[in-house]
């Protein structure tokens, strides 16, 4: 059992959920990650952190996860007392539920850590010593995915990170309800978003994202998808992507961190 302190480690959020509204994070993370789970040899231990008011999320991401590896279990952790109590009545084998916060009071080391919309009503300057705390709960292998989504799930930004640090930011959206890419802005996590100004490297991939976009407009007559893909393929000439035309199908698009980490 991880060391507990004499109270949770963090501060509450609104607690705004809704069914499906992680299903974006939840496909890439089955995807990506399935394999590093398959490969545990002990059942791979999943945590949902700050699952919000209603456990929706968590019972979610394990359904997801075992459609990779049928043995994970999940804790859903929360900070607010009631919120556990009354998502107690959702536990059956491989679930439960537990109070606490970024201190991740389970048995063991943990072979996901996903934190979705926790992170946005902290500081910047907060953001590297969460990241660093919740590292240091993951067991060889594991990963973190902490990103901010929309109410309803059509827009979302998460970065992904192992033991030593992050590793990319994947954008995902719904694809018929996109403008133009930068409209993915508005949901960078709390170690982007303040730095979506002239001069920062997330600013100018977003930038080179939208005249991607635009050149691709002919590509709009065979849906959006297709649009999405050739504005991808325009960007890897430049940007140091981590993923292919499988997942850009899906809305998706995967930067290396480094090519989009903070200046300064």
């Amino acid at each position: 059992m991880a060391p507990r302190t004499t109270r949770p480690v963090g501060t509450p959020t609104r607690g705004t959920t809704n069914p499906n509204r992680l299903r974006r994070m939840d496909r890439w993370i089955a995807a990506v990650h399935g394999p590093a789970l398959r490969r545990s040899p002990e059942p791979p231990l999943a945590v949902d952190l700050g699952y919000g008011a209603a456990p929706w999320t968590a019972v979610e991401l394990l359904a997801r996860l075992r459609t990779a590896d049928p043995r994970t279990r999940l804790y859903g952790i929360e900070i607010e007392p009631a919120r556990v109590e009354a998502a107690k009545p959702y536990e059956h084998e491989g679930l439960a539920f537990v109070h606490g916060g970024f201190e991740v009071p389970v048995p063991g080391r943990v072979a996901l850590i996903r934190a979705a919309n926790v992170l946005r009503q902290y500081d910047e300057e907060q953001v590297a010593a969460v990241w660093a705390r919740l590292r240091g709960r993951l067991a060889p292998g594991g990963l973190l995915v902490e990103g901010t989504c929309d109410e309803i799930g059509r827009r979302h930004v998460w970065v992904a990170l192992d033991a030593d640090g992050p590793r990319t930011v994947t954008f995902a959206t719904r694809l018929g309800s996109l403008e133009r890419p930068s409209d993915l802005a508005e949901r960078l996590p709390k170690a982007l978003i303040h730095r979506n100004v002239p001069g920062e490297p997330v600013h100018a991939f977003l930038r080179d994202f939208d005249r991607a976009w635009a050149a691709a407009a002919p590509y709009a007559s065979l849906g959006a998808r297709q649009r999405w893909i050739r504005s991808v393929r325009d960007l890897a000439a430049d940007w140091p992507l981590a993923d292919g035309p499988r997942r850009w199908r899906q809305g998706e698009v995967t930067v290396r961190w480094e090519a989009l980490a903070p200046r300064g």
